[in-house]
């Protein structure tokens, strides 16, 4: 899988989003995210692609729940760190204020907010047509949820 990438702000404020579901380690059924909250701020189709403009807040302790996405996804962290984990369990970000996110189609991972303030993403997906904006994928055996 292609790695994240991590601009500085500069980069453009049209992000990507993260929205999830997760599914606990070796259960066919997901559990929902943890202290997650999103609102979308705009939605449109071009073609047989949706752009879908979206604000999440994660809670102090909160989490998104392994998942992935369709398309590729951007955000820019607006507030609070944000901690990224690829399916092998490294560490494969942390994100502060202005920092831009890039998730490519397909990677599996979990954003996890460890601080003690609520973590602020504004994101944008870019998704084929009628696709979610993440799929649930199970715990891939790593010792955080």
């Amino acid at each position: 899988m292609p790695a994240l990438t991590r601009r500085r702000r500069t980069a453009a404020l049209a992000g990507g989003v993260m929205i999830v579901l997760a599914a606990s380690q070796g259960a066919a059924a997901a559990t929902p995210a943890s202290g997650v909250t999103g609102t979308i701020l705009a939605r449109r189709t071009v073609g047989g692609t949706d752009h879908v403009l979206r604000e999440l807040v994660i809670a102090p302790g909160g989490t998104t729940g392994w998942h992935f996405h369709d398309g590729p996804v951007r955000a820019v962290v607006k507030r609070g760190t944000l901690t990224h984990n690829a399916a092998d369990c490294s560490l494969d970000g942390t994100y502060r204020r202005g920092d831009v996110i890039v998730e490519p189609a397909g990677h599996v991972h979990i954003g996890r907010n460890l601080g003690s303030t609520p973590l602020v993403l504004t994101a944008v997906y870019t998704l084929p047509h009628g696709s979610p904006p993440a799929r649930d994928a199970p715990n891939p055996g790593c010792d955080f949820q």
